[in-house]
């Protein structure tokens, strides 16, 4: 797996159970809701190591970036705080997020690719959501 396959803009075409894993990390009804009825566009960016991933949508733009394998401090769209490491392993792309505060909850998120759809999936706990992206 070539980190280029990943470099794109990416339309979000399927998703389940984002709802439950949101609950799950404790992100509030109203921004749930918000969160779910978007439908993101993810724009990836790699230069060797370092990646930087946009995520567009109506609700809400965010940037990441980050050097593949190095810690970095993370704030998600709903500003949560993580120490969060990216790396490959077997041909994915995997994201972990370990919590700062003690009411926050750690994240796995991994993408790889299904024939050609770029498929995410967010775990914490025993909650797993799956999204598939296709190439715009």
């Amino acid at each position: 797996m070539s980190a280029e396959q990943f470099v794109g803009r990416w339309k979000l075409v399927e998703s389940e159970n984002f709802e439950d894993y949101l609950k799950e990390v404790g992100v509030g009804l109203l921004l749930r809701k918000a969160a779910c009825a978007a439908k993101p566009t993810l724009e990836i960016k790699v230069n060797g190591n370092k990646w930087h991933v946009n995520q567009l949508s109506t609700f809400k733009n965010t940037t990441l970036e980050f050097t593949l394998g190095v810690e970095f401090d993370e704030t998600t769209p709903d500003g949560r705080q993580f120490k969060s490491t990216i790396t490959i392993e077997d041909g994915k792309v995997v994201h972990v997020q370990k919590r700062i505060k003690d009411s926050d909850h750690d994240s796995v998120i991994t993408r790889w690719f299904e024939g050609e759809k770029l498929i995410t999936t967010l775990q914490s706990g025993s909650v797993i959501s799956r999204r598939a992206y296709i190439r715009e």
